[in-house]
């Protein structure tokens, strides 16, 4: 822990004293050296207010429509490599969950959901429900990690994934773009884009469809698509702006993603056994207004009104085998859960944005929240061996219905002590009930939450600043549904966290080169953790997860990011993320577990890039990412996975109205985990005494390569 402090303090400090020396300076390159143009301005969008990069005072990640382009395919998944200290959950046939900081959920909830990571598109809250995060027709994606209590409140207690559609034009415009690669992969899409000038607005429709066989074989039933994806966005976005002062944006958004789920196999291999592949479906509309006023005197007011519906199918074979594999036992188990989810938001807040003097905002915030889920598992076990009939299938069906609603008033007020130190400070009290039944449980939880955040800002020059600032994050409490824990563990209590950071952010060489780094530590008090058990060895429907409450914890690392528009056509982008983890104090079954690093907490992650472009038309880019081995879950399981690293790349040309491209992922075809159980779930493991556990893993995608082609008009 000490050496990796010294080693984040002095990266930052070493970061802004080369940064304010003259040789580093704006201006002082020599007049004759082929500096790159400048870098275009980046502004932060997921705050109350839309701000520069380089004046939040928060760790921030953006990543532009070009990088999403250029370094993406199809999703988010793609790009979640580049940004520090960001990973994910597999268990899904997309990301669905994600951990900032080594703080998030890892797999399918069990009871409400409690998101520690919220994710925003367009406003509309998919925190929970990351399969919406298509990247078609997206314009950046903002990552703000530690607590973003006082913007988002008890569903952001690790971070914020912001992302945003492209905008109307004032122009009339559109793009084709069709794509093909390996593995039967397929995507077609379109955009349409202008002005109604008649009406004082503007348009924006897109649409995609993509397809891909994906990357297992099922050898039992001979197939090569049973763990398939089939996605289709649709966007719509409306901007009314009769005058200056008022501006109304209406965006529209459905994702209809139909995956298969077939994707694990009893040898660690891309070569399934199942008889009763699974399905990862996730179907999403929601709407959303934005509304701002400009008229009250001094302030703005802002209002942003939400509404998402999102139905989930998820579906697994539970014994990942079929009867020839399984013979002369009897051994087949499926589960299906079908989820029904409404979430209705409305925010409405007031502010001043003067650029010099004293800053208020007042506001508040609503959010209601309805999910329904009907779980079908079915199954059996039979040994033959030891005699016997062989008994009737076994079946439970669960049926619950959660409702929960959440109100918060908020205010920050932010100033300056002088032209070179600027200060902000907020509070946000928040009120969270819930209401939940099924068959044999009712709950009725309800927590007084509160988050607060202070920052400091020293503006070094024009193009740099340093700052410090400390936050405080906070979580709902939530209650576990297995059978087979104690009643002092059915309810688990809400979780808070202060975080201390320091950060550096410039523009530098004539801005040409712009830094960002930031080092934090994190105390956490009451940290939720998840555990597992298999309840009984024969029957892996009985593989349970359930929450409970450590005493503390801390997470401490570093985050640093680069990007250098090294000539006018060679632009270099770097970035690194450290991380350590440690809860104290979790008691499972009445034993107390050994203290331990999180599971999906790597201690590093690191990109690199470079992307040239020619003016002639010519264009390649090249990302090189890794991260080290973490753990995949709490005790018992103590596995781990590997580092790894993984290159990506793309090649094409550009011209006025079109381009065409050539691209590859995992170009070396590295084999690597992105979730992992231990476990027995083979008879002969299960039937030993005692019992055999081992490492059962979900693989990322292999190498694949295609062509895409857009043209615009």
């Amino acid at each position: 822990m000490r050496s990796l402090l010294c080693v984040s303090f002095l990266f930052v400090f070493v970061s802004a004293a080369w940064g304010s020396s003259g040789a580093a300076s704006p201006g002082a390159a020599s007049p004759d050296a082929d500096v790159g143009p400048a870098l275009n301005e980046v502004v932060i969008t997921g705050t109350y207010r839309p701000s520069l990069e380089i004046d939040v005072p928060a760790s921030v990640s953006v990543l532009d429509a070009a990088t999403l382009r250029e370094a993406g395919q199809a999703h988010l998944e793609d790009v979640l490599a580049l940004i520090p200290n960001l990973n994910w959950a597999g268990d899904t046939s997309r990301p669905r969950y994600f951990q900032i900081r080594g703080i998030g959920e890892l797999e399918q909830y069990q009871g409400a959901p409690n998101p520690s990571v919220g994710l925003l598109i367009d406003d509309i809250d998919f925190s929970g429900l990351g399969s919406a995060a298509t990247l078609f027709d997206v314009d950046h994606i903002e990552v703000l990690r530690g607590p973003q209590g006082m913007r988002y409140g008890a569903n952001a207690l690790g971070g914020l994934i912001y992302a945003q559609s492209a905008e109307p034009a004032d122009t009339a415009g559109g793009r084709v773009e069709l794509g093909a690669g390996n593995y039967g992969e397929r995507d077609y899409g379109a955009m349409l884009t202008g002005p109604v000038p008649a009406l004082d607005s503007s348009f924006r429709l897109a649409a995609q469809h993509y397809r891909s066989d994906g990357y297992y074989r099922d050898v039992y039933l001979n197939r090569n698509d049973t763990d398939r994806r089939g996605e289709l966005t649709l966007r719509g976005r409306w901007r009314y702006q009769p005058s200056e002062q008022l501006r109304v944006d209406l965006s529209l958004l459905h994702v209809q993603i139909d995956n298969g789920y077939d994707a694990f196999t009893l040898d660690n291999s891309r070569n399934t056994q199942s008889d009763h592949p699974g399905v990862d479906s996730q179907h999403s509309t929601g709407a959303s207004a934005h509304v701002t006023y400009s008229g009250i005197g001094p302030a703005t007011l802002t209002v942003i009104g939400s509404y998402a519906k999102t139905l989930v199918k998820y579906s697994f074979d539970g014994d990942w085998g079929n009867p020839n594999l399984w013979a002369p036992y009897i051994y087949d188990y499926n589960d299906v859960q079908n989820r029904n989810r409404n979430t209705q938001s409305l925010e409405a807040r007031l502010a001043t944005n003067h650029e010099h003097g004293l800053n208020w905002l007042l506001g508040v915030y609503g959010l209601q929240l309805h999910e329904s889920l009907n779980e079908d598992s079915s199954g059996l076990f039979f040994d033959p061996t030891a005699g016997g009939e062989v008994p009737p299938v076994q079946s439970s069906l669960t049926s619950s219905r959660f409702r929960s609603r959440t109100g918060a008033v908020f205010g920050e007020l932010d100033g300056e002590w002088t032209t070179k130190w600027r200060w902000t400070v907020g509070l946000r009290g928040e009120r969270w009930s819930a209401r939940y039944s099924d068959d044999s449980h009712e709950f009725h939880p309800a927590n007084n939450l509160w988050g607060a955040a202070a920052s400091l800002t020293r503006v070094i020059s024009g193009t740099q600043s340093a700052y410090a600032s400390v936050s405080r994050g906070y979580k709902a409490g939530g209650f576990n549904l297995s059978q087979a824990i104690l009643p002092s563990q059915i309810n688990f209590n809400p979780e808070s966290d202060v975080s201390f950071e320091l950060g550096y952010k410039a523009e530098l060489l004539e801005r040409t080169l712009r830094l960002n780094t930031d080092v934090f530590y994190m105390r956490r008090h009451a940290l939720q953790v998840k555990t597992s058990e298999q309840l009984d060895p024969s029957d892996p429907n009985t593989f349970t997860l359930f929450t409970g409450n450590a005493d503390s914890g801390f997470n401490y690392g570093l985050e640093g990011e680069l990007q250098w528009q090294a000539t006018p056509s060679l632009v270099v982008a770097a970035s690194l993320g450290l991380l350590q983890t440690r809860y104290h104090g979790f008691v499972q079954d009445q034993v107390l577990l050994p203290d331990r690093a999180l599971p999906n907490a790597p201690p590093w992650q690191a990109a690199v890039s470079a992307t040239y472009r020619d003016p002639r038309g010519p264009f390649a880019r090249v990302d090189v990412t890794g991260m080290g081995g973490y753990y995949f879950d709490l005790p018992p399981n103590f596995t781990t996975s590997s580092s790894y690293g993984l290159v990506n790349g793309r090649l094409g040309w550009q011209a006025q109205r079109w381009s065409a491209s050539l691209w590859g992922r995992n170009l070396l075809d590295k084999k690597y985990p992105v979730r992992g159980f231990y476990f027995s779930d083979t008879p002969q493991d299960f039937l030993a005494d005692p019992p055999v556990n081992r490492l059962y893993t979900q693989l990322g995608d292999p190498r694949a390569w295609g062509v895409n082609v857009s043209v615009s008009f």
